[in-house]
């Protein structure tokens, strides 16, 4: 996942808002489907999440969630109340209208709850604070609100690993479970209040990743000594314990820093965010590895000061938590529409390849060391982690049973 570091705030967007008139501002005041983020323009061939064919509809249209679109607005629940003006610091620039586009329309949505009278005004990264100060931003009172992801900001504590992804953890199905009604929430916001006086809802995700972009075949544990990665928080504390080198590049820079050899892997996101990067221009000279084990279910935060949410209203809170998870869904199946559409591009020019069983029983093996470490280092990550692994393991269980065959016959009859 990107923040301004990564992408070039400069850079225009996909052609294709254009052609189909969804503008940020567009998109912000609809439920139509998040358009997919850039940081260059495409071209008419059909790369990255092009949506400018004659026989697809992109359009927006009323759900059976109560959505809306166009000029319709949302039934406010509250007309007569207080008014409020918020600023929010987002750790995403404007092209990446995925995330960014998430917070909007967030806003818009608590906007058209409160009947206009709670606005709140969205920020990309970069104009109040950086895209990794957001959540000190809001707890220092630099910013009312903040739409960011909390793994950013493990530095300040492992434990803001679950809020975001914890490798070889819950998938994004799982994690609104865990959040939503396995306690995870409670769990979080406990901690959250403790350690930075703020609240946070979850208000975003994109799904499982993938595995990242190699310059040669991974086949066993043998083939990642030295292996030079583009890999985040624990999971390159796993590449490194297993013989790998973890490496910090930004995004925008994995194109050139593999190409020169500065490194020999790297992961991003999915098809959509990572034809981005332009890595078809390097042919067929890449394998494309699944299933990215690190982030198998990546969640994204709105988060306020304690101090203002109790100065709302019980209505406005109550529209506050809508908001967040109606821009919790929408995103989800954002990068659902648009990476099965851009995965068709990746296959003309990369080898989509699966880490083999031996890899992924290392990387799962050495993961739950790693945990182990962080949890005898950390009282409160070991809080968490305790209940999480339980709820873990139940539901990989559960979803092992009919979900599993299901998927697994549904590609192979």
């Amino acid at each position: 996942m990107s923040t301004e570091s990564e992408l070039d705030p400069t850079i225009g967007r996909r052609s294709f808002l254009t052609k189909t008139g969804l503008g940020v501002a567009g998109f912000a005041a609809s439920t139509a489907i998040l358009a997919a983020c850039s940081t260059t323009e495409v071209d008419d061939g059909g790369s990255a999440a092009d949506t400018s064919g004659d026989d697809e509809d992109t359009g927006s249209g009323s759900d059976d969630s109560g959505s809306t679109d166009g000029d319709e607005s949302v039934t406010p629940i509250q007309t007569d109340g207080p008014e409020f003006e918020w600023n929010m610091a987002t750790s995403w620039p404007t092209s990446l209208v995925t995330l960014f586009g998430a917070a909007e329309l967030f806003a818009q949505q608590v906007s058209d709850l409160t009947g206009g009278r709670f606005q709140i005004n969205v920020a990309p990264a970069g104009e109040i604070v950086g895209g990794l100060d957001v959540l000190p931003a809001v707890r220092d009172g630099g910013a009312e609100v903040g739409h960011t992801a909390s793994y950013y900001y493990v530095g300040l504590s492992p434990v803001q690993q679950f809020g975001t992804a914890v490798p070889f953890g819950l998938n994004q199905r799982q994690q609104n479970a865990w959040l939503y009604q396995g306690g995870g929430l409670e769990l979080l916001n406990e901690f959250y209040a403790e350690e930075h006086g703020i609240i946070a809802f979850p208000a975003g995700g994109t799904g499982c990743q993938m595995g990242g972009w190699f310059s040669k075949e991974i086949n066993s544990v043998d083939d990642l000594q030295g292996l030079k990665m583009r890999i985040p928080g624990l999971a390159g504390r796993v590449l490194q314990n297993l013989g790998g080198e973890q490496v910090t590049v930004a995004g925008g820079e994995i194109l050139t820093s593999i190409q020169t050899g500065a490194i020999d892997a790297a992961e991003f996101v999915g098809p959509t965010d990572d034809l981005i990067l332009g890595l078809d221009e390097l042919g067929s000279d890449l394998f494309y590895y699944h299933p990215g084990w690190w982030e198998p279910g990546t969640a994204v935060e709105v988060q306020m000061p304690l101090d203002l949410w109790n100065e709302l209203p019980p209505t406005y809170q109550s529209a506050v938590r809508n908001a967040a998870a109606h821009a919790n869904i929408q995103t989800i199946a954002t990068y659902d529409v648009l990476n099965q559409r851009d995965l068709q591009t990746i296959k003309g020019f990369a080898e989509i390849r699966e880490f083999s069983p031996e890899l992924m029983a290392a990387f799962k093996a050495e993961t739950e060391n790693v945990l182990d470490e962080v949890a005898s280092e950390d009282d409160r990550f070991a809080a968490i982690l305790g209940p999480w692994r339980e709820f873990r393991d139940g539901i990989t269980e559960w979803h092992s049973l009919a979900e599993r065959s299901y998927l697994t016959q549904q590609s192979q009859i």
